[in-house]
């Protein structure tokens, strides 16, 4: 009877965790093909490329990363969950996954969470910049608004300690502290990530949606906000600069009006400590884009933009015209396409990827002062 009575209590108890707990399996898969113009070629005695050609190529990721995940939440009862997330990237085309970024290179969290307190995580996670996803037309697509700041705005970051606040009259707050894990606080060469931090703040109505976003990114080698340099303009390489470490004041803004959403956009991008600039070399950046989507009906949605950067010190401006669209054939797919184009000014060479700064064919950056024209065209499914 006593055994009975245990295995019955047992099995209750295993009902009541399972009800309480859930986990989620996950995932995106996008794949396509992207002709681009302006691909560089050869190389002058200072590495630089010193051609051009057009190249067509099976790409994954251009509509939106491929990855795959899992998350799920615990609830411990008083109103309080444990929560985690596991989340990678791949490449559809090849399989192939992160690499040195590790399985989890996205998410890789654990926090607590309470629906009148907030949520707080720990771990690994995306960038806070990368918050301007929601106010971007093309959704932080290949082609978007991490192409002109050369993907300064959507880096992971390990080390992290975030919060979430729940939302109250409209308004919410998130913000993410970083640590270097180095002796000295900012960083100092021992490890691959200097100290990174940054604060967001959104207004939510049902006619618009605004966000403002402080965040920096500090140099590994020695907490410095300004990447390294490497060479001179004129080089291969240019290096990170501006791109790899600073701070960036984002204002964001979403209008709902009907079928159509209107977004915008400004950042201002700034360095600061940096010594021995080459001429060419930016150390602020002016950076804005605007856009309309046009949901013609539940399943086609139409997408015009244009992105613009400006950087000082001779470097020069680049603006991003693009179009597109998606048609949804069922709730989990989708077809995409996107025709993009960028005009360089005479100094800039700046892609319509998140290309590294610099002059080398291995960038994929148009050659100094030229052009570059894209078509991509794929289909997405998330599970």
């Amino acid at each position: 009877m006593k055994k009975a009575l245990l295995a019955a209590a047992l099995m209750s108890a295993g009902v009541v965790a399972h009800a309480q707990s859930s986990v989620t399996l996950y995932g995106r898969l996008d794949a396509g093909i992207e002709y681009m113009s302006g691909v560089p070629t050869g190389a002058n005695v200072n590495g630089a490329a010193n051609g051009n050609t057009t190249r067509w190529k099976a790409e994954s990721g251009d509509w939106g990363t491929s990855l795959w995940g899992m998350k799920g939440v615990e609830d411990i009862g008083g109103g309080n969950k444990v929560l985690f997330q596991l989340e990678g990237s791949f490449n559809t085309m090849t399989g192939a996954g992160p690499g040195g970024g590790g399985l989890f290179n996205r998410w890789a969290t654990v926090g607590v969470s309470n629906d009148q307190y907030g949520t707080f995580t720990m771990g690994r996670m995306l960038f806070i910049s990368n918050g301007v996803w929601d106010f971007d037309p093309f959704g932080q697509s290949n082609w978007s608004s991490a192409s002109l700041v050369r993907g300064r705005n959507w880096p992971q970051s390990s080390n992290n300690f975030a919060y979430q606040s729940p939302k109250i009259a409209g308004f919410d707050f998130y913000g993410q502290y970083a640590l270097s894990n180095a002796t000295s606080w900012n960083g100092n060469g021992t490890t691959p990530q200097g100290r990174e931090a940054g604060a967001q703040v959104t207004y939510t109505s049902s006619l618009f949606q605004v966000r403002g976003i402080y965040d920096e990114i500090r140099n590994p080698a020695n907490g410095a906000l300004y990447g390294p340099q490497v060479g001179t303009i004129n080089t291969a390489n240019a290096a990170g600069g501006v791109f790899s470490a600073s701070r960036e004041y984002s204002a964001l803004v979403n209008v709902f009006l009907g079928q159509f959403k209107v977004q915008a956009a400004y950042q201002a991008i700034r360095s600061a400590g940096a010594t021995g600039v080459i001429h060419g070399q930016p150390t602020t950046l002016d950076h804005e884009w605007g856009g309309v989507t046009w949901q013609a009906t539940p399943a086609a949605a139409l997408i015009a933009a244009v992105y613009h950067v400006n950087g000082n010190n001779g470097a020069g401006n680049a603006t991003i015209y693009t179009v597109g669209g998606s048609y949804n054939l069922s709730k989990r797919t989708l077809l995409d396409i996107q025709v993009a184009g960028v005009s360089n000014s005479r100094a800039a060479n700046f892609g319509l990827n998140a290309n590294n700064p610099g002059f080398a064919a291995s960038t994929d950056n148009p050659l100094q002062g030229k052009g570059q024209t894209g078509v991509y065209a794929g289909i997405q499914h998330s599970f």
